[in-house]
């Protein structure tokens, strides 16, 4: 390891109920509904219609704009609506319910690259962008977009397999299952930016997963590498995680890119091998179902838009005694309010939590103690930030205190013995600037379209 990144807890990892647990396919339910926004950017367009037959790989959504990607049926069979139905990031969202015919037929759009080593740069990232990657960690960025925006800037590129959250295992168990995927996936990224090496970002309580995939790069000589990283949450942050691997900082503000890193998730590489070597677009996800509130935790890949309650079904069901559902982790996931959402290409787990496992304070008072100082990973105030922000200064919390750099890791909040809900806040602090933003915009807009309009008058 190059250097350790600042700040970052240890929080008990919770992964010995599905580390061990082979990934099991998951039949297709008998309906799927897709939702038409699955990516940072505009939402895509759905291009079927209602009664439309489709097949598995066929392109039902196009994108919405540049940083945006196009969505494929998951399954096999017959258009039953394209309406708006519940979202997981909340309310509704445009999407494709699909009729499963049990089939399985795949479209004739699916088709592997011949000569996968012939490829350039630009036909991979039009492979990329014609597959619907994007970023599998929970991010969702659109890959061929952060790929075309590196080429001639990236002279470091890391593949992110810490999965640092608690109780997910998907990454893990899929190094030990598909290593080859991994590799050539990886291989792939390396001659499309030109560099010798592509790194492999791994925590050490992985090692077994690291020794596959070590074993798998001594057998295809592969450009690869495989960096063992102490277990410490936020690992699997870009930032940290870029520091942990290249000993680079990304300045504050940036990305990766502008310290000459790329990072890509362990199942966005997977993803990429797909689509060169299968001819495949994203259509199915691998998805840690676990918790205290589920009866037999398991990792399980499903058609993209299945329903959260499969996954449950598939894992015997819930304790009654269960409160809440969360999708991704338990640091940075979020809670679920409906149980009709489905499972998305940012979808890596699915929590069930009972009992005593979550304690609030009604009045949470800060007692001063420092502690959210010393694990914040930025290196930001959480304490000040917080104070700020309940005197509604908001300006003060942006330009004085950088809340806009604060990276949602929750670090904070685990450490904090007052169980302040800092990270809550400061999301809502991020909304408010965001749609001062959007008003500023919008009201310039406005006005220059008024000033245009006298002009002509």
């Amino acid at each position: 390891m190059a250097q350790a990144f600042f700040g970052g807890v240890h929080p008990n990892d919770m992964k010995a109920a599905t580390n061990e647990k082979a990934i099991e396919q998951l039949a297709a339910p008998a309906e799927v509904v897709i939702p038409m926004s699955m990516h940072i950017g505009a939402p895509c367009k759905p291009i079927v219609a209602v009664g439309d037959k489709v097949k598995i790989g066929q392109r039902i959504g196009e994108p919405g704009g540049f940083v945006s990607a196009p969505i494929h049926a998951s399954i096999s069979g017959t258009v039953k609506a394209v309406e708006p139905r519940p979202f997981s990031m909340g309310g509704k969202m445009m999407s494709v319910v699909i009729e499963n015919d049990f089939q399985n037929e795949i479209s004739e759009e699916v088709k592997p690259v011949a000569d996968p080593d012939s490829l350039t740069p630009e036909q991979l990232v039009e492979i990329v962008k014609n597959a619907g990657i994007v970023g599998q960690g929970g991010a969702t960025f659109p890959t061929h977009v952060k790929i075309s925006s590196g080429l001639g800037k990236v002279d470091y590129v890391i593949i992110n397999a810490a999965e640092c959250e608690p109780y997910i295992t998907g990454d893990h168990r899929t190094c030990l299952e598909r290593p080859e995927q991994v590799i050539k996936g990886a291989t792939l990224l390396a001659k499309c930016f030109g560099v010798d090496k592509v790194y492999i970002g791994i925590e050490a309580n992985k090692q077994n997963a690291a020794d596959v995939l070590n074993a798998k790069i001594a057998e295809l000589n592969a450009p690869v590498v495989v960096e063992v990283l102490h277990t410490r949450y936020p690992q699997g942050a870009e930032k940290q995680l870029v520091q942990a691997v290249s000993g680079r900082q990304v300045p504050s503000g940036k990305l990766p890119a502008d310290a000459g890193c790329c990072i890509f998730n362990l199942n966005t590489t997977c993803a990429i091998y797909r689509a060169v070597y299968e001819g495949l677009p994203v259509v199915n996800k691998i998805v840690t179902v676990s918790g205290s509130g589920v009866i037999d935790p398991k990792n399980i890949e499903c058609p993209i838009g299945t329903p959260i309650t499969k996954l449950f079904d598939a894992c015997g069901g819930l304790k009654d005694e269960t409160y809440k559902l969360i999708m991704g982790g338990p640091m940075m996931g979020l809670a679920q309010y409906d149980v009709d959402v489905t499972v998305g290409k940012g979808t890596g787990a699915m929590l069930a939590f009972a009992d005593k496992e979550e304690q609030y304070v009604e009045d949470p008072q800060c007692i001063r103690c420092g502690k959210c100082v010393g694990v914040c990973p930025i290196r930001l105030e959480p304490v000040f930030m917080y104070k700020y922000l309940m005197k509604g200064d908001v300006d003060t919390w942006q330009n004085v205190l950088h809340g806009m750099d604060c990276i949602e890791c929750g670090a904070c909040t685990y450490t904090c013995p007052a169980r302040l809900p800092l990270t809550h806040a400061f999301r809502l602090g991020k909304q408010e600037v965001n749609n001062a933003r959007m008003a500023a915009k919008a009201k310039a807009e406005a006005e220059a379209k008024a000033a245009a309009e006298k002009k002509e008058a």
